[in-house]
């Protein structure tokens, strides 16, 4: 891995801290596109939740539930809640930082857990590879000789995915504050 890349995933979320308030500088949110963007948002949040129901880190390599469509449920989730700040904020400018941010830092992420993947689980992993795009679903899922079982609720809280929930609803409640304060 090149050390731009290493760079960028050690340090994406220390700089996500500094984009974040830039998206929140600019934003120039109003109650119909934060309802908008707290839908989309939504969705996102659903997607990931149903990826961490299935995610077993370290253990073994997700292969069944959304992790049958793409290799990176986790960050097409996040996308989308991406495109929900993105549509409550209102702003090009704040579009613009957030999905440059994302665009850059979490290709690099992707292909550096991906390269772990490949050590860890070997053909296994390469097979699923070629089967699975990197993160833009495939339309029918992908059928594993062995599947990592069903959606648990007991796993979703494990990896802590509840965290996303509350920090998007802070987010959206940040956006009412920006709303309201510009009102002023």
């Amino acid at each position: 891995m090149s050390s731009l890349a290493i760079f960028l995933t050690r340090w994406r979320v220390r700089l996500a801290y500094p984009v974040g308030v830039a998206v929140f500088w600019f934003a120039r949110p109003v109650p119909r596109t934060i309802f908008v963007g707290a839908l989309v948002g939504a969705i996102g949040l659903g997607i990931r939740g149903w990826a961490a129901g299935y995610l077993r880190k370290q253990e073994e390599l997700a292969v069944a539930g959304p992790y049958a469509y793409t290799r990176n449920p986790l960050y097409l989730g996040s996308a989308v809640l991406l495109w929900g700040v993105v549509l409550a904020a209102w702003s090009w400018v704040s579009a613009a930082l957030a999905v440059a941010y994302f665009t850059v830092f979490y290709i690099a992420v992707m292909r550096r857990e991906e390269d772990d993947l490949r050590q860890k689980f070997g053909a296994v992993f390469e097979e699923y590879a070629r089967a699975v795009p990197l993160f833009f679903p495939r339309w029918s899922p992908f059928r594993a000789e062995t599947s990592n079982g069903a959606f648990s609720w007991r796993q979703y809280w494990k990896n802590h995915e509840y965290q996303a929930v509350v920090g998007y609803f802070f987010v959206m409640g940040l956006f009412l504050i920006i709303w309201a304060y510009r009102l002023a």
